[in-house]
Formats: C-alpha cells, structure tokens, sequence
C-alpha cells in the first residue's frame, strides 16, 4: 500500500506560528510504500443508544464505510507521546487472500474496551477495484473477494470466546466450529456476528459462485 504521512503542528500553538511550522519541509506530507499482511479496519465510536423499552441498540456500520480508509483520500489524524500525524492509504496491489482485521479493541491505562459495533458485509462479491490507485486499476484483470473465513469474538474482552465460520469449498456450505462442535450456519447468520477477523478469497474469472450468491 501507499502511506501518506503529515505531521501536524501542536494544537495549542498560536495560529501564526502553525502557518510558518506548516511551511518548513518538516511538515510536508510525506509519501512510502509499504507491504501489509492484513488491513486493519478502524470501527467508528460506538454510542449504545436505548429504545422505547430502555433496552440498547447496537449500532451498525457498513462494510464499505471502514473500507473508505483504503480509498487514497480519508485521512485519519494519529496521535503519539509528543507528535500529532495526519495519515491516509491507498492500495497498490491486490493479492490473492486478503485478511481484515477489525479493531474491536482498544487498550487504555486500566483495561481494555471493547466496541460491539455490527459491521454489515456482503457474503460474495466484495469489489475492491476503487480502492487502488489509478494507475495501477489496469494491471488488476480480477479485484473481487468472497468470504471464506469469518472469526467471531463473543463477550466481555477478558473472558469472551471465539467461533470460526469456514466455507466448505467443495459443497458452498457454511459451517460454524467453536472447540471440537462443528454445526451447519446459514450465510446470512454470519453477518450479524461480531466478526473480528475475516479472510477474503480473490475470484478468478473463470470460478464460478458456489455459493448461490
């Protein structure tokens, strides 16, 4: 992927003296190429909302919404001991299998929290073409995904459990595994999950949906 990296002056800073830092070559965006093993999708924060019968609301983001950090123009501000960035990415190559990693949790001085925002995905036929840079569009015949794996992280951070949906490839069947139970899961039953990993497997022009999709 392509990283873009600008820093940021202090924001307590007077106005004018944010004008001259931002002119200093310190401050000029920045740009890298980098390989990934996954992508990290950032959950928006999750407001737990009550409805008529005090009971809460889960709120539910899209797929495509966390998605849009890839797309080359989001920019996102990264906060460090001393030093504010503004960072944004784009895709430049799209492999085979592609892992998302979905930042469920975040970590402060006392424990560590958990956001239970659903996100909404498609099963099949997740197009990522938008998010390469434009150059590199045409060199890419094939930059669709299907899903083949979904890890599901259920509860409390510090004593939660996990569940793995896999897809068998030879039938199109879902099943669902936690420990040593294998069960049969319908698709659309994964995507009200929590899901937390996910791995997306590229389609080919010649493969054919098994999945009914």
């Amino acid at each position: 992927m392509r990283i873009f990296t600008k820093k940021l002056p202090h924001p307590d800073l007077p106005a004018e003296e944010k004008a001259q830092l931002l002119q200093n070559s310190e401050y000029q965006e920045r740009v890298v190429e980098s390989t990934f093993l996954y992508l990290t999708l950032d959950l928006p924060t999750a407001p737990l909302y009550k409805d008529e019968k005090e009971q809460l609301i889960i709120p539910q983001v899209p797929l495509f919404s966390i998605l849009a950090k890839f797309n080359g123009s989001t920019e996102k501000e990264y906060k460090t001991y001393k030093e504010n960035f503004l960072k944004r990415f784009q895709l430049t190559r799209l492999p085979p299998y592609l892992i998302f990693c979905i930042k469920r949790f975040t970590k402060n001085n006392f424990f560590v929290e958990k956001n239970p925002t659903i996100v909404n995905f498609p099963i099949t036929n997740v197009d990522l073409r938008e998010y390469l840079s434009e150059e590199v569009q045409a060199a890419h015949a094939h930059t669709t995904y299907d899903l083949i794996a979904n890890i599901v992280h259920d509860g409390k951070p510090s004593e939660g459990s996990y569940r793995i949906h896999v897809l068998h490839h030879g039938t199109g069947k879902w099943y669902e595994l936690q420990d040593l139970q294998v069960t049969d899961i319908l698709p659309q039953m994964i995507t009200l999950s929590e899901a937390y990993i996910q791995i997306w497997k590229r389609r080919e022009e010649d493969e054919t949906n098994q999945q009914g999709a």
